[in-house]
């Protein structure tokens, strides 16, 4: 694999590989036969990759019997399954060959499905037990060398991508690193990238709490919440070495880079991923707060593969998150990287092609279709209200009222002023256009700004309050 594997398991494999084993008295004891351990020591006396490669080209055939077996011989994890000291070298090995002789990866599928006698080594009684991470190891290195997309390794990805999703979710940063790595080692192809995206609430969703958790954000609902309201409290005053939350840059750096392989399928999952991660917004912040170019490099970039894949609704969700205002900044530090430049200005041409043609009222729609309310300006704006009021009524037959509707019926613990604003537009609407009120009624915003009325948090009473008063005015001038 092309990332420099992670400290803890290169010292334990290290220490597997210096561990004696006494192959003789194996033999004997039928743990493995003359044969296999003849395979064994041949390479063992090759420590040089290049003589490791002569020996393992020169016998395919023989090598894949030792890993996976073949009809009538069964390979060495059957043959020494009670066996844990000669499971881990041989799992240690077989990466080590696989490195080695990448030839041997796809001589591994020959006649058999080598996933077979590998997947329930994923499975342990123990977390001690460094069998399931060897496995994984092994297991995620033929994968990324034998590039296959037979039937065998689409039903052996899911099991595997749970196993390094349970180390992703762990406490311990070295093991999140293993997982992350090896993640990014599997998403070379599109099969393996749409099978990360169904597993995304095992796969993906961690790697966001990672990301926010780097941003100072903290994880849950309120997360964008915060980002949304312009108050996240930054712990962190950028990426170096250790990140709020203790986030280190080297696991930032590859959980960036998971996130960009995934983003090469953005025409088809980046909706979706904005939908539940709200990735735009987060991409925003961290790219204000990257320091390094490496991990600049990589947010700007898939900031540009999700946008340029989906223009029309995630340019607007862009224009709100301040994205333009953050590249501008970007533009006067001094930055090296050919790629880095070349993506921010893809970006700021992306963008500035969009904002030019739009209107206020264009910015306002995409702001009540993003779902969540922040006080930009036209909030406040009388004049705003009173040029496009009825515009925002006829729209799309009264799409935009539908919609407030839906973000009013949320409940908003984390960020109450969504409320409030929701009512102050309410209310707006009321004043500008009185005689469609009834319109507003008819989707439920009269009965839930009175519910509103007793809410604990004091602006979005006031609010509600306010676009009430609209409502007892025009009822009492029609008496």
């Amino acid at each position: 694999m092309s990332l420099d594997p992670p400290t803890y398991l290169a010292s334990l494999q290290s220490n597997i590989r210096q561990r004696p084993i006494p192959w003789d008295g194996a033999v004997r004891a039928g743990t493995l036969t003359e044969e296999q351990y003849a395979k064994i020591r041949a390479v063992d006396k090759a420590k040089k990759p290049e003589q490791r490669k002569e020996v393992v080209d020169g016998d395919l055939d023989g090598y894949r019997l030792l890993f996976v077996g073949g009809s009538g011989k069964p390979s060495v994890l059957e043959k020494a399954s009670k066996h844990a000291n000669v499971i881990q070298y041989i799992l240690v090995l077989l990466a080590d060959l696989l490195d080695a002789a990448p030839s041997l990866s796809k001589a591994l599928f020959k006649d058999t499905d080598p996933y077979k006698h590998f997947l329930p080594l994923l499975h342990s009684n123990t977390t001690e037990d460094p069998i399931p991470l060897l496995t994984s190891n092994a297991l995620t290195n033929l994968m990324f060398l034998a590039r296959d997309d037979s039937k065998a390794t689409k039903q052996a990805l899911p099991v595997v991508l749970t196993y390094l999703s349970g180390l992703a979710k762990s406490t311990d940063a070295g093991l999140q690193d293993i997982a992350v790595q090896q993640y990014s080692a599997l998403l070379f192809g599109r099969v393996s990238r749409e099978q990360f995206w169904n597993q995304r609430s095992e796969t993906v969703e961690p790697l966001v709490q990672i990301l926010q958790t780097a941003a100072g954000i903290g994880n849950g609902a309120n997360s964008s919440a915060s980002l949304w309201s312009g108050n996240a409290s930054v712990r962190n005053a950028g990426f170096e070495g250790s990140l709020g939350g203790g986030v280190g840059l080297q696991l930032l750096y590859h959980v960036l880079l998971v996130i960009w392989q995934l983003s090469f399928e953005s025409e088809d999952i980046g909706d979706d991923l904005n939908d539940e991660y709200d990735i735009i917004l987060l991409y925003t912040h961290l790219l204000r707060l990257s320091q390094k170019e490496k991990t600049t490099r990589l947010i700007l970039s898939t900031l540009y593969n999700l946008l340029e894949k989906n223009q029309a609704s995630l340019l607007p969700t862009a224009v709100l998150a301040r994205l333009p205002a953050q590249l501008e900044n970007l533009g006067s530090r001094h930055m090296s990287d050919p790629d880095l430049l070349e993506d921010l200005q893809s970006l700021k041409d992306l963008l500035d092609e969009y904002t030019k043609t739009k209107t206020t009222l264009d910015e306002y729609v995409a702001e009540v279709n993003s779902g969540h309310l922040r006080w930009s300006p036209p909030h406040r704006n009388q004049a705003f209200w009173t040029e496009n009021a009825r515009k925002i009524l006829d729209l799309e037959n009264g799409e935009i009222p539908r919609k407030l509707a839906e973000i009013m019926q949320k409940p908003w613990d984390n960020d109450k002023q969504v409320l409030a604003i929701a009512c102050n537009d309410v209310g707006c609407l009321v004043k500008e256009v009185p005689e469609k009120r009834y319109q507003l009624e008819k989707v439920g915003l009269k009965t839930r700004v009175m519910e509103l009325m007793q809410s604990d948090d004091e602006n979005v009473r006031w609010e509600s309050l306010r676009a009430l008063g609209g409502w007892l005015k025009y009822s009492f001038e029609q008496k």
